[in-house]
């Protein structure tokens, strides 16, 4: 394919930019020591930056080209993920964004370590870290799509590439270089994509997208799949609340009251920011793409475009508006994909430096230790995401799987570990390995795993038609509940001896965050845990 130069001019433009504003910010970290600091941009971010970089949890690469695939494909009646999505925000900030932000925590790691412990938080990062690749690699292999279409540029370099700069400016200016490169995002995706819906709809070989829309591009939920559009549905809401880049940019906000109103302005944001997507989905399914270049300059077969689904925006752009105004937008979802890789791997690689490496691995550590063990962990996560990106063809799949496991495994922990005060270690680790199994038993085609249990109207035809997936968290839920209070009785009433309490989490039981902000004595005359001991002094020390 020949290289696009006006296009790969462009595209270096918008790079150039993001770059620049990446760095720009990067300078109000320049000299920090404190990691804290550094993750959470010193817990300063106001209202203004804040709306924008919580929009933009969701809103990016895999968000504008997942919809406007899942349009094209399934109609907009089954483009479940930027709803679902929307609403995981507001329910985040109705039930999680103020107690967490009033806590103090720095990630969503931290109750399930300071409450379970350090070893059930890294088992309970594995989860966590497979999200966030999975989200990285949506929105990187959306860049590689729209790069290979527009630009001419291979598949592979596009999102190597895109990967290096976004974690080169990730690396020195942490939350801050995310968050204000969150607005330029925002802005280039709103003007980008707007500017290139006119044309495209006004295309002489598209055809009205009214006409006949109910059938054509908006249809209907097939009954038979009606199991697995509710379990797809709450999946998603549910299942996108327990996000460290989501928690990430709550618990930087200023105060608590910010935190819950970011999240609810986050929500309506990724509903606005559909629109264009889902236009550029319903613009495809009414366009005749035998009489475009596609076909008539470059012999390309009609065919082949449903296989090339998740590439329906940048053909849109490409084949249906002028090359200037396709250059536009290139450019928004370039921008898009370069500022929302940087906050996923920003987010894996802070719970690795916080959670695993400080909390697990090396407790005395310094804070200049744990900012660089941080930065290598940003290039690991970088590299994992990449690979993902190339190996995986839909980007929708990728996409909608990044909230598979944090659903069933992560969102009843940390119902669990917030609301009920019984929670204990012995119920997470229950509740972990039955989520976790049944899940992985329920199979994934999409990634190459074969179906161990066959639940209910299981067809060798359509796989799995059970809300299984929300029947695994409900039982993951349900583990967590019933053996936390089992063993908390059974400890308590002197049934099991106090030594077999090997998780130390009933009878001599952690102190909960409002006991060490009351304590008082000698750390070493009262906990045995030394951890919990600088738990209680990073907590005074924030208040």
């Amino acid at each position: 394919m020949v290289v696009n130069v006006p296009g790969l001019i462009s595209v270096i433009i918008f790079y150039f930019v993001i770059l620049v504003i990446g760095l720009w910010a990067a300078r109000r970290t320049k000299g920090e020591t404190n990691s804290e600091n550094v993750m959470l941009a010193g817990r300063d971010i106001g209202a203004f930056v804040g709306v924008f970089t919580t929009t933009a949890t969701w809103v990016g690469g895999g968000f504008i080209n997942g919809t406007a695939e899942a349009v094209y494909s399934y109609g907009l009646v089954n483009c479940q993920a930027a709803v679902g999505y929307a609403l995981s925000l507001v329910m985040g900030g109705v039930f999680f964004a103020r107690r967490m932000r009033e806590q103090g925590y720095v990630t969503i790691l931290d109750p399930f370590t300071r409450t379970y412990g350090e070893r059930m938080g890294g088992l309970l990062y594995i989860p966590a870290l497979m999200g966030e690749v999975f989200w990285s690699g949506a929105i990187l292999a959306a860049l590689g799509s729209t790069l290979r279409v527009i630009v001419g540029l291979s598949h592979e370099v596009s999102i190597v590439v895109s990967a290096s700069i976004a974690v080169f400016y990730t690396l020195f200016g942490g939350l801050y270089s995310v968050a204000y490169t969150d607005v330029v995002q925002l802005i280039c995706i709103f003007i980008g994509l707007w500017l290139c819906i006119p044309f495209a709809m006004t295309n002489e070989f598209v055809e009205n997208i009214s006409v006949n829309s109910s059938t054509e591009w908006i249809k209907e939920v097939d009954p038979v799949f009606a199991g697995v559009y509710i379990d797809s549905f709450l999946l998603l809401i549910f299942g996108g609340v327990p996000w460290q880049a989501f928690f990430q940019r709550v618990l930087s906000a200023r105060t608590a009251g910010i935190a819950q109103g970011l999240s609810f302005a986050g929500g309506l944001g990724c509903i606005i920011m559909s629109v264009p997507s889902v236009l550029i989905g319903a613009i495809a399914v009414n366009t005749d793409w035998n009489r475009t270049a596609y076909v008539t300059r470059d012999n390309l077969n009609v065919s082949e475009i449903a296989e090339r689904s998740s590439d329906i925006l940048p053909l849109v752009l490409q084949y249906l508006t002028p090359e200037w105004v396709s250059f536009f937008g290139l450019g928004a979802v370039s921008a898009a994909v370069m500022s929302s890789a940087d906050s996923s791997i920003l987010s894996a690689s802070c719970m690795f430096a916080r959670n695993i490496y400080k909390m697990a691995i090396r407790k005395k550590a310094s804070e200049k230790e744990i900012i660089w063990v941080m930065r290598v962990a940003i290039v690991g996560a970088g590299v994992l995401a990449t690979v993902m990106a190339i190996t995986v063809k839909s980007i929708y799949t990728l996409w909608y799987l990044c909230s598979d496991l944090v659903y069933v495994v992560l969102f009843p922990q940390l119902l669990c570990v917030i609301y009920l005060r019984a929670s204990n270690t012995y119920g997470s680790l229950v509740g972990y390995i039955i989520g976790m199994f049944f899940r992985i038993a329920g199979g994934e085609p999409s990634l190459g795993i074969d179906v161990l249990i066959k639940f209910p109207y299981y067809s060798v035809k359509n796989g799995q038609l059970f809300p299984f997936k929300t029947l695994c968290m409900l039982m993951s839920f349900t583990s967590i509940v019933f053996v936390s209070y089992l063993t908390d009785f059974l400890f308590k009433k002197n049934i099991l001896h106090p030594r077999f309490d090997i998780f130390k989490c009933v009878t001599n039981k952690r102190p909960t965050d409002v006991e060490l902000t009351k304590y008082k004595a000698k750390p070493e005359e009262t906990f045995v845990n030394p951890s919990f001991v600088n738990s209680a002094e990073e907590i005074r020390a924030r208040r």
